[in-house]
């Protein structure tokens, strides 16, 4: 995931179906898996924004591309405004209530439910069958459709991700990403006695 707008396709290309993967996974995995996908993103568009180019200054100190710099700090914005509503998303999916989300953020319930519901809504509409485009709760991409289908894919890319930009932190272990997902417990039948 050398270039996280872009979906890369990996060279074992594993997913839950060629794993042999018994049970699929929860949905606050899912939709932890895409917050950490929003982070990778908004990481790398940040830390692209860090190097000042050779000739990015005139010797008179002013721009020789003006706009770029804020066009730049403009696409970090929408980024980390991407990776606040999936963050509230995946509180939901995991579990908390309006006056929880409202709380953490200072707000009231209900201005934290008009303001992430429809997220919510398009995540959950993400997760079902077939899920390739655009949803009644707002707009998905294909992208976002093949994560929540094909999890460990996008948890593999980010473990690589990860490990790649560690900064001395071993304790993270190989799979920093795969290792934390959750996967639902497979329903347990009734013993048949002769």
């Amino acid at each position: 995931m050398t270039v996280p707008d872009q979906w890369e396709q990996r060279l074992t290309d594993m997913s839950e179906g060629d794993t042999g993967a018994t049970a699929p996974y929860t949905d606050a995995a899912r939709a932890r898996l895409v917050m950490a996908y929003d982070a990778c993103v908004l990481a790398e568009l940040a830390r692209a924004a860090v190097p000042i180019g050779e000739h990015e200054l005139n010797t008179d100190g002013t721009t020789r591309s003006p706009g770029a710099v804020l066009a730049d700090a403009a696409r970090v914005l929408a980024a980390a405004r991407r990776f606040f509503e999936t963050a509230a998303v995946f509180e939901r999916v995991g579990g908390a209530d309006w006056q929880l989300i409202g709380d953490v953020l200072g707000v009231p319930p209900q201005a934290a439910r008009a303001r992430f519901a429809v997220a919510e809504t398009g995540f959950r509409e993400e997760l079902l069958p077939g899920a390739t485009g655009p949803t009644d709760a707002g707009e998905t991409s294909p992208l976002r459709a093949h994560m929540a289908g094909e999890p460990l894919e996008t948890a593999l890319d980010l473990d690589d991700w990860v490990l790649r930009h560690q900064d001395g932190d071993d304790a993270l272990g190989p799979t920093p990403v795969s290792g934390g997902l959750t996967r639902i417990d497979p329903p347990r039948h009734a013993e048949e006695h002769p």
